[in-house]
């Protein structure tokens, strides 16, 4: 547990959301369990094994004594949030979290919510890929987007802060979808994002009406039960793919998933849809580092012919 209290011990003060400390990634032995976050004013530690308390007791101490130099006098927010199997445990460990809870990325505003359920409503590794998507809309604005998957809606706050003519965003989770509207309010969107709390697998008629598609973003969990396993359920999505997209449009494939590696989609997408030509695998942020590739979150960008 040495290498996270030496990452506290080194804190800075954080503006935007984002992770601090992925032991996650094995590249800091013995602490392959832990995760830090920062969700300004909170910081959320995580672990995927029981923590006993006298390592809580250490943590604790250790963001005490940091936060103290940070902010002297200013009291210290912190979560532990333990993970196991498709569930999780959170409890406030010191302070309290902000009700509203809204974080920035790139001057974009997002609500969280931290002491309820397994995620947060923003997932902190897909920085990059919003980055990405936000450039492509400034480069080319008034694009059309298919949003699957879409949660809370972070890439249809960006393609629309980007320029984006149309969002249309799809997932099964209403109340996800809610936060979603909420995020594009945050940032001052009043329009050209739709919400649509659909089964895509049902819905491929209204999906295909809508298009073709500038762009289509597939940000599926890997494994839901009951609703998608990536392993016989992404090729469903990738055998559509030519018929939603515009000539030129790009398919932006995400997967995080350690079990399966950038083979899985691309071979699949060779069978599937091999008019599409790969272009590149964008990078993680530099805070999720990982000692494999293949385990790490993937985000492969396809384009279609012009």
């Amino acid at each position: 547990m040495q290498a996270l209290l030496d990452a506290i011990a080194n804190l800075p003060i954080p503006t935007d959301a984002q992770r601090v400390f992925h032991g996650r990634g094995g590249m800091h032995p013995g602490c392959e369990q832990w995760t830090l976050d920062a969700f300004p004013p909170v910081w959320v530690l995580t672990s995927f094994q029981p923590a006993t308390d006298a390592e809580l007791a250490a943590i604790d101490a250790a963001l005490k004594a940091r936060w103290a130099e940070l902010n002297p006098g200013v009291p210290l927010n912190w979560v532990y949030q333990y993970r196991f199997e498709a569930r999780a445990e959170t409890r406030l460990m010191a302070g309290s979290v902000p009700e509203p809870h809204v974080v920035s990325e790139n001057g974009a505003r997002f609500a969280v919510h931290l002491l309820r359920g397994l995620n947060h409503g923003f997932f902190l590794d897909m920085a990059e890929g919003r980055r990405w998507v936000r450039a492509q809309m400034a480069a080319r604005p008034r694009q059309k987007v298919l949003n699957l998957f879409a949660y809370t809606c972070s890439f249809s706050v960006v393609a629309l802060l980007g320029g984006a003519r149309q969002v249309t965003n799809m997932d099964m989770a209403d109340g996800a979808l809610a936060i979603g509207k909420r995020n594009h309010l945050l940032n001052g969107i009043n329009g050209g994002a739709g919400f649509l709390p659909h089964d895509i697998f049902a819905s491929w008629g209204k999906i295909t009406r809508g298009g073709p598609y500038d762009l289509v973003v597939l940000d599926p969990p890997s494994y839901q039960k009951g609703s998608f396993v990536a392993e016989k359920d992404y090729a469903r999505l990738m055998r559509r793919l030519p018929d939603l997209l515009a000539p030129g449009g790009h398919a932006l494939l995400c997967l995080n998933s350690p079990k399966l590696g950038v083979a899985f989609l691309q071979d699949q997408m060779q069978t599937l849809a091999p008019g599409l030509q790969f272009v590149e695998r964008l990078p993680n942020p530099p805070a999720f580092v990982d000692v494999s590739a293949d385990r790490a979150l993937k985000v492969l960008v396809y384009k279609a012919p012009d």
